[in-house]
Formats: structure tokens, sequence, C-alpha cells
């Protein structure tokens, strides 16, 4: 034999979960093109359901419902669909799930834990595998699986003999160590993922700065380099960005300075930065104010003209729903992202958030009654899709749309009394868990950065598996706080006051900084200048690569983050004036943490 060992198999005694340990030596020196860890064929044997399925998640990486293969192309060109056995760092949760027929199978294991090494050689962790329908050994059935060698030191989705690349060297005794752990639930994919993530509780957030000093930063640049004198707030980076619109932030953060000790610098320091705020603020409510958005000014009319019978809306690329070329340049040089008059979530809970707040301002009943035709049409949906309709397919996994759906639907439950908008609004908020990083690798922090969606730009631009954005995740939370949604109280079986100040400390690490030469202006080469100048300092950058953990695309004005910074901060306050109980931070015992 080339490898001995054992496998132990343990059920849980509280929970339905088999954990899976491996532990094996290497008889002989050789080099494997793979080694296959745990890997449960889900589905197999008569009598079971095969190779149908609800769907199957492996979070950050692939979302598939119904018939849609995980690594199909529905979303991807080639190369880039096959994402069966990705980089480690691309997978934002260590869980991965198939379900059919209301029952979920979900199997977890720790990602930085090593799996094997030799002296100066890379050290393995485990590489997971998912393929649905297992594609990979060619059967009507579901792959769960793990496997070495992992591909941080090899070629991505390398599964098989015939797989190029240099392989797993072992020499001999040399120890192999992969553990895992399988549950099964009732419910969806997305069910094994929020209970891994309630068994092993949501890690701690690692703030750059404290959340009071960061804020008095942003608001430092605002007064300064962020402000362009007889022009109003802005980056300066591309034509229009600069305008007299008062930043959100502005007018709670002003309301607060006088009653705030000051963090970062003296006190004189900071009243000058208030002094100059307040100067700005007066300029630019003393000019005329601009043309509204295309969005803000469709009128609430022709918003009810555009619903369809059954309650949803029609995407028009061409129309009310035009913001870039991408679309049009996607459908042209390669196939389109969405068909015109086809519809997704996105596109009924924007519209159906509107109406509810007409309907509030107005009272008018029409819009409350096309607002709930609009959110029972969304029930159709388990998986969010649309939210960034205007450079990605419009079926993709998405972000956005979850958070936009989340939102929607609570606000439909407290406006219109309707409880199963509540607990859609629970289902869409969890589905964000899905495009969060709650791990990070030694090197690289990562930890509470967010995908925007699991697909690719204009079919071939940019790669949203390997590429973070933190903006979608902030506006989500920023359209929360305007509504007066507290997340811990609607759902507290999740501790999302920690996960908002997590992906807030997450968008404060990504901050730009001028003497770090971890971001470039790769979109915009004209504007390096600038950039090495400090003129952007303190903005938010577009992206963030797993692979590299370097920040790069455009600079985005700060303006989200800190009205992030605003909500976290209140909610401290609240909690520490006993105005809201704390969270229950009790650490509970579960899979491997």
């Amino acid at each position: 034999p080339l490898v001995t060992g054992t496998v132990v198999l343990e059920l849980a005694a509280d929970r339905p979960a088999l954990r899976i340990s491996m532990r094996l030596t290497a008889a002989a020196d050789i080099t494997l093109r793979y080694l296959r860890g745990p890997w449960l064929r889900v589905g197999e044997g008569e009598g079971s359901f095969g190779s149908s399925k609800d769907d199957a998640l492996l979070p950050g990486v692939d979302w598939a419902v119904g018939q849609e293969w995980t690594s199909g192309s529905d979303n991807f060109r080639d190369p880039w669909a096959l994402r069966c056995a990705p980089h480690p760092h691309q997978v934002s949760v260590p869980v991965m799930a198939v379900s059919a027929g209301g029952w979920a199978v979900g199997l977890s294991w720790s990602p930085t834990a090593e799996a094997t090494g030799w002296f100066s050689l890379p050290r393995h962790v485990a590489q997971p595998v998912l393929a649905s329908p297992n594609f990979i050994d060619r059967m009507p059935h579901h792959l769960l699986g793990l496997m070495l060698p992992s591909a941080a030191h090899g070629e991505q989705n390398a599964v098989g003999i015939d797989a190029a690349g240099p392989g797993l060297e072992l020499h001999l005794h040399q120890q192999i160590a992969l553990d895992a752990e399988c549950v099964v639930l009732p419910g969806r994919s997305l069910d094994v993922l929020v209970d891994h993530v309630r068994c092993t509780g949501l890690p701690e957030p690692q703030w750059r700065w404290p959340a009071q000093e960061a804020l008095d930063r942003i608001a430092a640049a605002y007064a300064g380099h962020l402000f362009h004198a007889g022009r109003g707030f802005g980056v300066g980076q591309t034509d229009g960005d600069v305008n007299a619109r008062v930043p959100a932030f502005l007018d709670g953060y002003l309301e607060r300075a006088g009653a705030q000790t000051p963090t970062s610098g003296t006190a004189s320091e900071l009243d000058a930065v208030h002094a100059r705020l307040r100067s700005h603020v007066a300029w630019c409510r003393s000019q005329p104010e601009g043309p509204p958005s295309a969005r803000s000014s469709e009128s609430i009319d022709a918003l009810l003209e555009a619903q369809r019978p059954d309650g949803t809306f029609a995407f028009d690329p061409n129309g009310r729903h035009y913001r870039k070329d991408d679309v049009l340049v996607a459908r042209d040089l390669v196939e389109p992202m969405g068909l015109e008059g086809d519809t997704a979530l996105d596109l009924c809970v924007v519209p159906a958030l509107r109406l509810l707040e007409e309907h509030q301002v107005s009272g008018r009943a029409d819009c409350a009654e096309a607002a709930a035709r609009a959110l029972d049409a969304c029930a159709r949906w388990t998986r969010p899709e649309g939210g960034d309709y205007w450079e990605t397919p419009l079926h993709a996994p998405n972000l956005l749309a979850a958070g936009h759906a989340a939102v929607a639907h609570e606000v439909g439950r407290r406006v219109l009394g309707v409880e199963r908008f509540g607990e859609r609004a629970v289902w869409w908020l969890r589905s964000m868990l899905a495009f969060t990083h709650l791990w990070e690798p030694a090197a690289t922090p990562m930890l509470y950065d967010t995908k925007p969606c699991l697909c690719s730009s204009d079919w071939y631009f940019a790669n949203w598996v390997r590429d973070h954005v933190q903006w979608e995740v902030l506006e989500v939370f920023a359209l929360s706080r305007r509504h007066g949604i507290d997340w811990a109280a609607v759902d507290p079986e999740i501790d999302w006051t920690r996960f908002h100040e997590g992906v807030t400390s997450a968008a404060v690490r990504w901050l730009l900084d001028s003497s770090d030469r971890s971001w470039l202006p790769h979109n915009l080469p004209d504007t390096r200048k600038r950039y090495e100048d400090g003129g952007f300092d303190l903005c938010l950058p577009d992206t963030h690569s797993t692979l590299t953990g370097l920040y790069g695309g455009m600079a985005i004005a700060p303006d989200a983050v800190a009205v992030n910074l605003l909500g976290v901060l209140e909610r401290r306050e609240a909690i520490s004036t006993r105005r809201l109980d704390p969270p229950d931070r009790r650490q509970p015992t579960g899979p491997l943490r």
C-alpha cells in the first residue's frame, strides 16, 4: 500500500451530525495526482433522488437551483465556468450543501487546519470539491468532497488522475489529517449554512481604528480633499462625481459632534474640521438642486403602470433599467445577460419598497395593494437574483438583491401587517451569509469581506467569485437604518449586530492610504498621480482580490462607510444605556471551528 491509516466516524450526541476523521500515513515516496478525503455521494442508490435537487451551495463560489449544474455556464463564460475545486480563499464559509425533497445534506471543515506538509514543501489545507450533478465521477447523484492537493499550491479545478500541475508530493511516513462534519437537516442548502453559523458563532470583528476615530477620519477627508470649492463634495475621479449634494452621514455626524469626546487629534483640530464641514454644507444647501437620478425621477403612476398582472416587473434593458452600456455590449458581442421581458427578485422588491414608502407618505391604497402583489409574486424565488442587472447576468446569485428583498419584506410586514412577509425577510437576510467571508487565511485579511454576486461582469470582465466588493452590503444596512430596522431583533438566532460591525470594520480596513501600495487605480490610469498625491485617501476601493489580497478599481466616496459607522455607534450607545438588550454572545458548541 502507498497510503495507510484509519477513518473514524462519530455520531454527535446532540445534533444530526456525523464527524469524519481521517489519519493517514504515506508508505512510500510518491507524487499523487490527487487524494480523496471525505467523498459524499448524495442521492446515490436505488430509490434515492439521484441527480435531482432543490439547490446546491458552496458559499462565495456557486449556488445552483433546480436543474442547473454547479460550474455551469449560466452566469460565466468558460474557462471561469468551471469552479468545482476553486482556490480555497474563494470559499467564503467552509460548508457546502445540496438539498432535495425538503431535506439538505451538508459538509463542513476547517479551512485553516493543516492537512499535510513536509519540511520546506507547501503546507496543504483541505480542498473543497462540489459537483451537482456529479460530473466529476460521471454519475447521476451529487458530490460533496474534500481532497488534496490544495488549489492554493497548484491548479484550480484539477480533480483526477489526468490533472495537470505539480500534484501532491508525499514522503515516507508523511502524515495526512483530514476532518469534516456531515449534517442532515430539513430545509434547503441555506438552512445548512445557517445551522453552521448558529453552531460556530460569528467571528469577532477586527477594527483598523476604533469606530469613532474612523468616522472622524472620514469627516476630516470630507472637510479637506473630498470637498472642491465652488463645486461641492465628491471624489473628483470622473466627470460628474462632484456635486452640491450633502453626503448622507454629515447631518447626523454634526449633530453628534458637540456631545462626543475626540478620539483622534486634538479637540481644536476636530473643532476646525466640524467648522469647515458646516461651512461646506451651508454652501451646498445654498445651491439650486440638481436633476434627480433616473430611478428616483420615475413617477409612482409610471411605476404602477409598469407592474404586470402577476405582480412582477419586467426587465427593460433599453428603457427603465438602462444604467450603462455593459448590457448592450454583452448582448452584441457575447450573449444577453438578461432577456427583455424577463423578471427577477430585485426587479420586483425595489419598486415594492418604493410603493410602500409612497403609501406611508401619502396613504395611497393603490400603492399598498401593488406592493403586496409584488411581494407575493416574490414567493417564487428562493435564491436572490437580479441586483446587479446593469453589468451581470440577471439570474446570477446576488447579495444586493438579498438585502433589498430583506428590507422590502420587513417594511411590508410592518406597513401591511402581513406576517408571511416577515418570514421571507428573515430568509433573504440570511441569504447574505452565503456572500460573506466568515474566516480568513493568515496572510490575507478578508474577514467579513463580501462577494457582490456569484458570476462575472459582462460575461468576461470581472470575476465575482475571485473578487470582493463592499459597498453593496453597506448600502443594505444603510437602507435598513433609514427604515429603522434592527435586524438583531427581527432575527435573534443570528448575531446581526456583530455581523453589521463586521462588514463595517471590513470597510474601514479597505479605506485607501496613498502610502500603501496594495491599491492602485487600474481602471483609470490617468488618476494615478492624484491617488499618489493623497487625493483619494479615505475613499473605498471598488474591489479586493481573494487571491492576491490587493485592492483596485474605482475609488468610491466613503459616505456609506460613515453612515454604517454612525449606525454601529448608535447601537452601542443604545445598548450601553439599556435602551436595547445586548446581543447574546455565548459561543455555542458545534462543528469544526
